[in-house]
C-alpha cells in the first residue's frame, strides 16, 4: 500500500489563510482536522483530490451533506439548468412548494414546511414557534445533543474539564441562556416526566436527535421516543426531532419513519440538498402557520431557486429503489470490518452503525452512554485519522463516518484494509 508522506500544498495554504480567515478556516470545526486542515481541488463520487495530487475515499462528505456523492451528474445537470434562469428573486417561485410537497410526502405527519439555510436557523425557528404556540418559555434538551451554535441552543453539548455541562459552550455566549433550558440524560424517560409534569418548569418543547448522532451514534432505548411522545401529549409540550443528520439518511422519512414516532416539528438540513446550503422545518400545520400570526420567520436566501433545484435532484437520487437497503448493507459492512480490524490489532473499540452513519468509539469495550463517548481515547483516534489519511482515507475527528450512494462494497473493502494497516502502524 503506497503511503502519502506529507501535505506541503495544504500546509502552505493553511499558513496563508491564517492571514485572512479567523483561525485559517471558514468554520471552527475544520481546524480540528489532523495533522492540519487539508485543501481540496475536486471531488467525484466517493473520492476527493487534494492540492498535492493525492486522492482519498471520502467518509467526511462535507461533514454529512454530500449524501449522493460529489458532483453527481443529475445534480450537476439540474443546477446547471437552473443557473441561467436566475440566482434569487426575492419573490415566490414554483420550486418552493414543489420541493416542500416532496418533503411532506416523505415524512409522516407533517403538513407544512419553512425553508431556511442552516440547521442552526431551523432549530431557532422551532424554538420560537414552540414558545408562541404554548405560551411557555423554557425547553428540554439532552446531554450531547447538538442543535446548532446559537446562544440559545449551544448548551449541554460537551463537558468542560470538570465534567460540567450546565455552562455556556463558547466564550461570548450569553450566560442567561442557561435559565431557559433543562439538560437531561438521554434515554431517561422518568427524568423527562419529572420535569414536564412540574408546572414551575414552564417547558414549551423537548428537543432531541432521534439517534444521538453527534455524540456516539446512540440509538434510542426501546420505547423511549414513544414515551417522549406520550409525556409531551399529556403535558401539552411540543416534541421536536432534530433530524439535521438523520433526515433522509437513516430512512427516506428519517427517524420518524424508522422509529414510528411522529413529532410535532422536524428540523432537516444536511442530507436534503446534496451539499448545497438548505435547511427546513417541517411540522403540523397549526404550528407552522404561527408565522401568519405574528411569529417572525425571515431570511433573504430562504427558498433559493438554485438550492431548491439541488434539493430536487438529491431527492430524486435518494428515492431510487434499493437506496436505503444499500445504505444498511454498506454501513453494516463498514462497521463490521472496522470492528474486526480493531479486534485483530488488540485495540478495544466499539463500532456500530445506524444505516449509512458509522461510529467508532476507541479505547473501550462498552459505550452505551454519552459519558462513555466523551471518555473514549480520542487522542489515539486522532493519530489513527492521520495514519488513515496517509493510506488514502479521509475521515472525521470524533469517530463518525458517513457513507453516500456513491460508495461501493469495493470502497469499503479497501478502507477496512487501510484501517488494518493504519492500526498496525500505531
Amino acid at each position: 500500500m503506497s503511503l502519502i508522506e506529507s501535505w506541503p500544498g495544504s500546509a502552505q495554504r493553511w499558513e496563508r489563510a491564517k492571514g485572512s480567515l479567523g483561525g485559517g478556516v471558514s468554520t471552527g470545526m475544520r481546524a480540528q482536522m489532523k495533522p492540519h486542515p487539508l485543501y481540496f481541488e475536486s471531488g467525484q463520487g466517493a473520492e476527493l483530490r487534494d492540492v498535492d495530487g493525492n486522492t482519498y475515499t471520502d467518509y467526511v462528505l462535507g461533514w454529512g451533506p454530500v449524501i449522493i456523492g460529489h458532483a453527481h451528474p443529475h445534480l450537476v445537470e439540474t443546477v446547471t439548468r437552473q443557473l441561467p434562469l436566475g440566482q434569487t428573486f426575492g419573490a415566490s417561485h414554483d420550486l418552493e412548494y414543489e420541493i416542500a410537497e416532496r418533503v411532506l410526502a416523505a415524512i409522516p405527519g407533517m403538513d407544512r414546511v419553512l425553508w431556511s439555510n442552516t440547521g442552526t436557523e431551523a432549530d431557532q425557528t422551532a424554538l420560537r414557534l414552540a414558545r408562541a404556540a404554548t405560551g411557555r418559555r423554557r425547553f428540554v434538551k439532552f446531554e450531547g445533543h447538538y442543535h446548532g451554535w446559537s446562544d440559545a441552543m449551544l448548551l449541554g453539548y460537551r463537558p468542560d474539564a470538570n465534567g460540567a455541562l450546565d455552562r455556556p459552550a463558547s466564550r461570548g455566549q450569553n450566560p442567561s441562556a442557561l435559565t431557559d433550558v433543562t439538560i437531561l440524560p438521554w434515554n431517561d424517560a422518568a427524568a423527562v416526566r419529572a420535569v414536564l409534569t412540574d408546572p414551575d418548569q414552564d417547558i414549551a418543547a423537548v428537543f432531541t436527535e432521534p439517534v444521538l448522532c453527534n455524540s456516539g451514534v446512540l440509538e434510542p432505548a426501546p420505547g423511549f421516543l414513544a414515551e417522549l411522545r406520550a409525556i409531551c401529549d399529556e403535558t401539552g409540550t411540543l416534541l421536536v426531532f432534530d433530524e439535521v443528520i438523520t433526515g433522509f439518511r437513516i430512512a427516506h422519512g428519517g427517524g420518524t419513519e424508522r422509529y414510528g414516532v411522529t413529532p410535532d416539528l422536524v428540523v432537516l438540513a444536511k442530507a436534503i440538498a446534496g451539499g448545497f446550503p438548505l435547511a427546513a422545518l417541517a411540522g403540523r400545520g397549526d404550528l407552522i402557520d404561527e408565522v401568519t400570526r405574528g411569529v417572525v420567520h425571515a431570511g433573504t436566501y430562504n427558498g433559493n431557486p438554485v438550492v431548491l433545484a439541488a434539493a430536487g435532484a438529491t431527492l430524486d437520487v435518494l428515492a431510487e429503489p434499493g437506496t436505503y437497503e444499500r445504505f444498511e448493507d454498506l454501513g453494516g459492512a463498514l462497521a463490521t470490518g472496522l470492528a474486526s480490524a480493531f479486534s485483530d490489532a488488540g485495540r478495544p473499540a466499539v463500532v456500530r452503525n445506524v444505516g449509512p452513519v458509522v461510529q467508532v468509539i476507541p479505547g473501550t469495550d462498552a459505550a452505551e452512554t454519552f459519558t462513555d463517548f466523551t471518555t473514549a481515547d480520542w487522542d489515539f483516534y486522532d493519530r489513527l485519522t492521520v495514519e488513515l489519511l496517509r493510506r488514502g482515507v479521509f475521515s472525521l475527528p470524533g469517530g463518525r463516518w458517513y457513507l453516500s450512494t456513491a460508495h461501493t462494497a469495493a470502497d469499503v473493502e479497501r478502507t477496512v484494509a487501510a484501517a488494518r494497516d493504519a492500526l498496525a502502524a500505531l
